[in-house]
């Protein structure tokens, strides 16, 4: 997964799938990413696109419930929202190095506490707010 990374320009969120299409044409296959940026970069709306993208309803952000998870015969999709955990020691409680088996989609919003616990081949998002448009990297 060592590609090197890409910058894009978001004008809207009406730009989200398409920009979601072209994270798929880099990471063709499941993994673990690690989504960055500020409180209302757009981490969330992203993801929702990507899940999409990937044939799933997207079910909101799993703020209070930490994770979503997204199954279906042929795919299986979990999106973390760690904003709330303090410490590395909550991730182990709710069994989080348990979601990390090859084979699935990851997404981890906030990621800091949990990047002990990622293999070293984890890739990055990171979304910036410039007010008038959105980067999107990846």
């Amino acid at each position: 997964m060592s590609q090197q990374t890409q910058a894009y320009t978001s004008e809207s969120p009406a730009d989200l799938p398409n920009l979601a299409g072209r994270f798929f044409e880099q990471h063709s296959k499941p993994g673990i990413f690690m989504i960055h940026g500020e409180m209302g970069a757009g981490k969330t709306t992203f993801v929702a696109a990507l899940c999409n993208k990937l044939g799933f309803e997207f079910q909101g952000s799993p703020t209070f419930s930490l994770v979503n998870e997204y199954l279906s015969p042929q795919n299986k999709v979990f999106h973390f929202d760690l904003y709330r955990i303090k410490n590395e020691k909550e991730l182990l409680e709710f069994g989080f190095e348990e979601y990390l088996r090859d084979g699935y989609w990851v997404f981890i919003e906030w990621p800091e506490m949990a990047k002990p616990f990622l293999p070293e081949n984890t890739c990055s998002i990171t979304l910036e707010d410039h007010g008038d448009h959105r980067s999107i990297r990846f």
